[in-house]
């Protein structure tokens, strides 16, 4: 399985790396090297991997994933993981809990939170 990796630059320096396909053991090696290369060139910026369109995630390759960005973020809190989607958050927790902590929070300032107690319990819809 391929994996493809789109990287953005914002206006603030920061990276995104939007990572594409199927994580597994042949892709994590080139990958490892690539992020090197990215964090080494630029040591300054915070890099977030975008995982959301991620399809496969395999349990060889998760292995190196997650040691790559231990022994990159050894050094200096730089690369963080977003968009993680549900059937790989499991995969995550199972594998190591200490990679829980680099996701960044997306619905931090939600505030749909509590829209559930206040519209759920409505008896009356809209109906077209």
């Amino acid at each position: 399985m391929t994996m493809k990796a789109k990287v953005r630059t914002d206006s603030s320096g920061d990276i995104t790396i939007m990572m594409e396909g199927g994580l597994d053991f042949e892709n994590s090696m080139p990958f490892r090297r690539e992020l090197e290369g990215i964090t080494k060139d630029n040591p300054a910026c915070k890099i977030t991997l975008d995982l959301n369109r991620l399809d496969f995630v395999g349990s060889s390759g998760i292995g190196y994933f997650v040691e790559t960005i231990k022994s990159l973020n050894e050094k200096k809190d730089q690369i963080r993981i977003s968009n993680v989607r549900t059937e790989f958050l499991k995969v995550f927790k199972l594998y190591d809990l200490d990679l829980m902590s680099l996701m960044i929070e997306e619905f931090d300032t939600d505030e749909t939170q509590e829209m559930s107690q206040m519209f759920a319990n409505r008896r009356n819809t809209f109906q077209n």
